[in-house]
């Protein structure tokens, strides 16, 4: 068992179970009794986890799941009524800033998606609804079932999305697209959402679409560990600079990461007609302060 493998075991989540095999982290929801919403417990461990799967040198792609009639509900709101409820103290100023502080920590939650050096792949069943439309923008590529919806639901109950809907979406699919959606707060079901490109493919149950995501996986993890790090970081780059600084950034980036083991070996692999065998990343080196 690597090294990783053996700190997997100590990891304990409430709201996910969580996996490596043959490379692949899968992280599933697990609370169908409720609609997989999303509880107080869930917006800190979200962040863990994906920080956790960031650090493990042997995953090279992710899967995020659900179990149950529904990808997830959204926000739990009877959780977070008791937060709404304590919110208003001190003067208001000082309780807006305590709100503003708590909204930054709950994008911070799926900001770790993004950040993951990992692609990460998401497999939606049934409603994936308010909060669930933030989290899986936030992801690299969208897998649906056919009885699958898409929902805005904040517009619905007198709020403005805030967890990154607004921010990302506008980036994934047409703006107007967009715009409909999160000022009407209607459904969209997965046949549109595969039209637009919300979703790259759409299948008929659940178990065909778990098994297909997890044969993209499959087909991701078999490529080099360091040219699917640079690819997704260059994606995520390119997305929020202009051509000529992405082009500057990528230029950089391989002048560093060009002249690897990983293309050398790709490129044995290819004149034999083998599979390429890939090392795996290194762990992250992090800093200690001496007593």
């Amino acid at each position: 068992m690597a090294a990783g493998c053996a700190n997997i075991a100590r990891m304990n989540y409430t709201t996910f179970d969580f996996s490596v095999t043959d490379h692949i982290a899968r992280v599933t929801m697990n609370r169908p009794e409720r609609r997989n919403a999303m509880s107080l417990q869930f917006w800190s461990e979200l962040g863990a986890v994906f920080t956790h799967i960031d650090q493990l040198p042997e995953v090279r792609v992710a899967i995020l799941a659900s179990t149950g009639k529904h990808f997830t509900s959204g926000l739990d709101l009877a959780e977070f009524a008791v937060i709404a409820a304590e919110l208003p103290q001190g003067d208001r100023g000082r309780s807006s800033d305590r709100f503003r502080r708590l909204v930054l920590q709950m994008q911070q939650s799926f900001t770790a998606i993004e950040r993951c050096r990992v692609p990460v792949l998401a497999a939606i069943q049934g409603g994936c609804i308010g909060g669930g439309v933030d989290m899986v923008t936030a992801c690299d590529m969208r897998y649906c079932t056919e009885d699958a919806f898409f929902c805005i639901h904040e517009i619905n109950i007198g709020m403005t999305a805030d967890v990154g809907t607004l921010q990302r979406l506008p980036k994934l699919i047409p703006e107007g697209i967009a715009r409909e959606l999160a000022f009407t707060g209607r459904r969209m079901l997965a046949p549109q959402a595969l039209q637009v490109g919300l979703v790259n493919a759409v299948y008929p149950t659940h178990e065909e679409l778990l098994a297909q995501v997890q044969k993209t996986a499959i087909e991701i993890a078999s490529k080099s560990p360091l040219a699917t790090v640079g690819t997704k970081e260059m994606l995520n780059y390119t997305r929020d600079h202009s051509v000529e600084d992405a082009l500057r950034y990528v230029a950089s980036w391989n002048a560093g990461m060009f002249f690897t083991e990983d293309l050398m070996e790709q490129l044995a692999a290819n004149s034999e007609k083998r599979a390429a065998n890939f090392a795996d990343l290194l762990p992250d080196r992090l800093l200690r302060r001496r007593d």
